[in-house]
């Protein structure tokens, strides 16, 4: 099996390129195109048809099992905020809070709030239909809002604790969870202002993409929701989530309040919740039948199903590019490169993430190769090497990662406008945040 670094990158860049050009230049269906790169990067690397085809499938599966229930029940959520006006009710009070000239200060202050606290996958479908309903309110381009919305969620997931992957990074390399919270903001919210708002007035007068038809859909209710009952349907989630990380502050592994608490506050189990009482106080409210309830949540896991199958293709395209070695093949390049080590921890954090298509991949197997280099430079900042590793995960996203293909989705664009934009924020993100960080090194 071949093993030099350089001809595993060749290959994986020969498998992007592939998987790229069928769904570009042929047209050819995204999982389709998913699976056949998957397999020529397998065989290209010198595995075993049946172990590139099995790296494939565990990869699908070990994705939709992490995110499947997540997407469909956020779907619910956005779909029942839509027909009973309930996004509408949002929409037009913080525009009066704000002002219509304010609106993407609204969506900012929104998915900081929520991206905090939440997936990038449950905040985006959250707070979709918050945007549109903006838009029609606004009278302002849907990208616009939309994209902003987007630079500041991710953002969020890949700099803040408790998310995953920064979570991992700071225990990894013995950081301080406090300080790499508040050097995350610091360097965080100028890097996505850049990528998001700054960059969205730029590029949406050379993009026509109206708002998604499906989030987009005219109420059907027969009475409006109240703010504050709309407001509780949105934030119980990320309220059960924020109770499950001050369990983790305040209880010992293993106690009962704890685990109690973890359990409520489970991205599944929150959002399930909220499918509940959202059935239930739009149904009294709004005066919807149970056929109607059963019918607009059997509508919008109608309208995903693609969605959840190309996010699970582009987690088996990361598996495979895994197995095959061709992560642990960039991070070698990196490091005989003899960079400092914020760039240094940048570029292999950017190499793995641009190889598999995870942030929290891209993070986590940075953060153990970087952490023996600590012991050789003691007086490395760890809460700013932290927060490289971070912005180098955030780094190029295209075709491999589930991220693109749901923000794709939901903003209703096509690939080649998906490529165009969030591609290009979170590069426009990844870079900004390197010399961001490189900038606050200066100084502490």
């Amino acid at each position: 099996m071949p093993s030099s670094p350089l001809y595993l990158l060749l290959v994986a860049l020969a498998g992007i390129a592939l998987l790229v050009g069928l769904v570009t230049g042929r047209k050819l269906n995204a999982f389709l195109a998913l699976l056949i790169a998957a397999v020529a990067v397998g065989l290209g690397a010198g595995m075993a048809p049946l172990a590139a085809l099995k790296a494939f499938q565990d990869g699908v599966g070990a994705t939709l099992g992490g995110i499947a229930a997540v997407i469909a029940l956020g779907a619910m959520v956005g779909r029942l905020l839509a027909e009973s006006g309930g996004a509408q009710v949002l929409a037009e009070r913080f525009s009066r809070f704000f002002g219509p000239s304010r609106a993407v200060w609204c969506v900012i202050a929104l998915a900081l709030v929520v991206g905090l606290l939440t997936w990038f996958t449950v905040g985006l479908l959250l707070l979709l239909p918050v945007v549109v309903s903006l838009t029609r309110e606004t009278r302002r381009p849907f990208l616009l809002l939309a994209l902003p919305l987007v630079a500041f969620l991710s953002v969020m997931h890949g700099l803040t604790p408790p998310h995953p992957g920064p979570v991992v990074a700071i225990d990894a390399l013995g950081a301080n969870p406090g300080l790499v919270l508040v050097l995350a903001f610091v360097a965080g919210i100028p890097a996505a202002a850049i990528g998001g708002p700054l960059f969205a007035r730029w590029v949406v007068p050379r993009l026509n993409v109206p708002p998604p038809a499906a989030q987009a859909a005219v109420t059907t209710a027969a009475a409006r929701p109240g703010f504050l009952g709309t407001t509780m349907v949105v934030g119980l989630p990320v309220t059960l989530m924020l109770l499950a990380t001050v369990g983790e502050l305040a209880f010992t592994a293993g106690h009962p309040v704890r685990n109690a608490l973890a359990f409520a506050g489970h991205p599944v189990t929150a959002l399930a919740v909220a499918v509940i009482v959202a059935l239930a106080y739009f149904g009294r409210v709004c005066r919807f039948t149970r056929p109607q309830l059963l019918g607009f949540t059997e509508q919008s896991i109608a309208g995903i199903g693609m969605t959840l199958l190309v996010v699970g293709g582009g987690g088996g395209f990361a598996r495979v590019l895994r197995e095959a070695g061709a992560a642990s093949a960039l991070g070698t390049l990196a490091g005989n490169l003899h960079l400092p080590p914020l760039i240094y921890g940048w570029l292999v954090a950017a190499f793995i993430r641009v190889a598999t298509g995870s942030a929290t991949v891209a993070i986590t197997t940075a953060a153990g190769l970087l952490a023996p280099v600590l012991a050789a430079h003691p007086e490395i900042n760890r809460e700013l090497l932290v927060i490289a590793l971070g912005f180098g995960s955030l780094f190029l996203s295209h075709l491999n990662d589930g991220g693109f293909w749901i923000v794709k989705d939901c903003l209703g664009l096509t690939v080649g406008q998906t490529l165009r934009t969030w591609t290009i924020i979170e590069t426009i993100i990844g870079v900004a945040g390197l010399g961001l960080t490189l900038l606050l090194g200066l100084f502490l």
